[in-house]
């Protein structure tokens, strides 16, 4: 008899599973596919086929998938090969706290390449995948100018406490919070522009903004007084660089695909301006999708020196972490520069994770590789870049990074660790 087994069925999405299939033909081909539709009614499908073995079992942290959407042995490859049905989709958890994304496992006894009424699954699994943990708080922040939200996790605390940014996507983005605060972090999604009463476009970076925010996060009573973090990425790290350079209260930074420069938006703290580089426009390539390519139009490392953060004045710890196939922007390129301004003046507090592969959006592990996706502030699509394998594999050991750099460096006491 057919069986499609998997445990854990309801579990966090950054959590690995374990998939099989039992009660097969000796050696027989089958094919495993997984739904997910979000709340917009937005359908994504992955598929992958195998060949039992001769008991006539397969079991996805073992075999290999022959073909489909990933090839090899990878036991969550159904998760983050997942594609979106209308392309340039970009999967986005919006309600962190009241539903999961259910994604259905179906088996076929035989090759299924395209889906038909007639032909039906012997056996289906409906996975949650949850971007909450139990006893996880959601807290609106309206407080002075600061807009976002707080997660915190159960307990009395005090916690680590993390301000999340995003970049160009605008508005209030919560899942990378919410599942960070799952593992035992007080975190900020913290929005910026796009939102509520803040401005519609980004014309300008005002860094006292994120300073109010970064003071409000250490005044609150279930937050560590020693220090807080900044994950960030795309235009939020440029952000999260220029508060670790700027606000003594930023202890540990986290920069995902990011530049070591203000690029196209000009920021102010105090007395201080910085003036952005900008995109040499008629370099963007358009790819064969239709998504525009705008790594040509980048300046990378190239670019005038006045711009560049004086990221050697950061008291503390930065952890750079760049996908060497991010069609977005030369963010290796900047991260070598960051890393380089350290070297020449004799500081060791930067950290520098390359990925071969990898593109710009390096989200939690199991995420499907967006490639490419819609803006609202831009007429065509932007290539993201990145291959799926190397990707996901990014994904997957830099949260890990991630999470064991965090508790490092914004744990009072070692002995806590």
């Amino acid at each position: 008899m057919f069986q499609l087994v998997v445990t854990p069925q309801i579990a966090l999405a950054d959590e690995p599973l374990c998939i099989r299939a039992t009660g097969l033909n000796p050696f027989q081909v089958v094919t495993f596919k997984a739904s997910l539709t979000d709340e917009k009614g937005k359908l994504f499908l992955s598929r992958a086929f195998y060949k039992a073995d001769e008991a006539g079992n397969v079991d996805l942290e073992k075999a290999a998938a022959l073909g489909g959407d990933y090839t090899g042995v990878h036991p969550m490859g159904l998760f983050w090969s997942l594609k979106p049905v209308n392309p340039f989709r970009r999967l986005v958890k919006q309600d962190v706290m009241n539903s999961p994304f259910y994604i259905q496992l179906d088996l076929y006894d035989s090759f299924v390449l395209e889906d038909f009424p007639n032909i039906q699954p012997k056996a289906s699994q409906m996975i949650e995948r949850w971007y909450s943990g139990p006893g996880l708080q959601r807290i609106p922040i309206r407080e002075g100018r600061v807009r976002g939200t707080l997660f915190l996790p159960p307990g009395e605390g005090p916690f680590p406490g993390v301000i999340d940014l995003f970049g160009g996507i605008g508005g209030l983005v919560e899942f990378r919070a919410s599942l960070l605060a799952s593992h035992g972090f007080g975190v900020l999604a913290l929005a910026y522009f796009a939102y509520e009463d803040l401005p519609n476009s980004l014309l300008e970076i005002d860094l006292e903004y994120f300073e109010e925010a970064a003071n409000m996060l250490m005044h609150h009573p279930k937050i560590h007084k020693s220090g807080i973090g900044v994950i960030s990425v795309c235009k939020g790290a440029e952000i999260g660089l220029a508060m670790a350079v700027h606000l003594k209260q930023v202890v540990a930074t986290i920069c995902i695909n990011g530049a070591n420069v203000f690029r196209e938006t000009p920021c102010k703290y105090k007395d201080l301006v910085f003036k952005p580089i900008f995109y040499q426009v008629e370099y963007i390539q358009i790819h064969v999708s239709g998504a525009i390519c705008s790594l040509h139009g980048d300046l990378g490392a190239e670019v005038n020196q006045q711009s560049v953060l004086r990221v050697e004045e950061a008291q503390g710890h930065i952890l750079f972490i760049v996908g060497e196939k991010d069609e977005c922007m030369n963010s290796k390129a900047y991260a070598e520069q960051a890393m380089e301004q350290l070297r020449r003046h004799g500081r060791s507090n930067g950290t520098l994770l390359s990925y071969p592969g990898a593109g710009h959006l390096i989200e939690p592990p199991y995420s499907p590789l967006c490639f490419a996706s819609w803006n609202t502030f831009i007429s065509r699509p932007i290539l993201w870049g990145g291959d799926i394998v190397c990707h996901a594999a990014a994904q997957e050991h830099s949260w890990t990074e991630i999470k064991k750099f965090l508790r490092h460096h914004l744990f009072p006491s070692r002995s806590k660790l």
